[in-house]
């Protein structure tokens, strides 16, 4: 009996498949308590009533989503969200496209250009952004003593008391966070071209623009697409740069869903519109992640 046991252990050990399982076991459970929990009763509480400070609440189906479509707020905050991904993340994919040119290139004290480059990515979200909330300041801005410098303003630029310069700022900050992780993304993929196709370019008489967007461009499509699709998840879910230069403001124009629901579901205090707001976010982020890795799926064919 003994035997057969310590038989069916060594069995059990030398099963990849019960090896797998056991290795995954940790992470499922973290998975499950870190996601599955919240998400199930951020739904709870989506079809309920619940509010900070009540112990009980009644199920009332989809009438909270019915409220928010009447809720003015949540419809600014929906179309700034669209606004706030595409331009930022537009943007990224240009300016990370070119530093990414960049930084392949061979010159001396490409290292510092590359630390100098990661600096924005590898600093705590929070102090970046207070640093520029600093930076876009009404009175001791740097960036308007340098405007008025040069003679292209004359008095101080409101940068976050303004609704248009306010997004502008956000859209500013957000790009030169993001931009970094996208050129290291997007580096790897112009490091992976086979130097055959740059050289027989370069025989056929191809110069820069050509090169980059016949040859380049095309060839790192999917990776170009999993750039954007970090860059388009992490806009639409992190609601830091915004928490801390304009909450929101001025009067909501800045306001996205993100930091609308949290907003609503905890500064509030009502947490079925809140955890609504928050889970009417996953079937645009489904949607949009469908569309850029079926476009992705599409260029690896071609």
């Amino acid at each position: 009996m003994a035997a057969r046991m310590v038989q069916r252990r060594r069995h059990l050990l030398d099963d990849e498949r019960f090896l797998a399982r056991v290795g995954m076991l940790p992470a499922f459970l973290y998975i499950l308590a870190l996601v599955g929990f919240p998400f199930v009763m951020a739904i709870l509480y989506s079809l309920s009533d619940a509010t900070i400070g009540r112990t009980s609440f009644q199920l009332v189906g989809f009438e909270t989503f019915r409220q928010l479509f009447e809720d003015p707020v949540f419809m600014k905050a929906l179309q700034n969200t669209f606004v706030f991904t595409f331009v930022s993340n537009a943007l990224v994919v240009i300016f990370a496209t070119a530093l990414a040119k960049v930084l392949v290139a061979d010159f001396k004290g490409k290292w510092i250009v590359r630390l100098l480059v990661l600096l924005p990515w590898t600093t705590p979200v929070s102090l970046a952004a207070i640093s520029w909330l600093w930076a876009l300041d009404s009175i001791f801005s740097p960036i308007d003593w340098v405007l008025r410098w040069l003679g292209v303003i004359e008095g101080n630029m409101y940068w976050l008391g303004s609704s248009g310069l306010a997004m502008t700022s956000i859209i500013g900050v957000h790009t030169w966070r993001i931009v970094p992780l996208a050129a290291v993304i997007i580096m790897a993929g112009l490091v992976a071209i086979p130097t055959e196709i740059n050289d027989a370019a370069e025989v056929d008489g191809a110069r820069f623009w050509r090169k980059t967007f016949e040859i380049e461009i095309p060839l790192m499509a999917p990776i170009i697409a999993v750039a954007i699709l970090f860059g388009v998840v992490l806009t639409i879910t992190d609601m830091s740069v915004v928490y801390v230069l304009t909450r929101g403001g001025p009067t909501n124009s800045t306001q996205v869903l993100s930091s609308w629901a949290f907003f609503k579901g905890i500064s509030g205090g009502n947490l079925a519109h809140g955890a609504a707001t928050a889970l009417f976010l996953l079937p645009i982020l489904i949607a949009v992640a469908a569309l850029i890795l079926r476009m992705a799926r599409r260029r690896e064919v071609l």
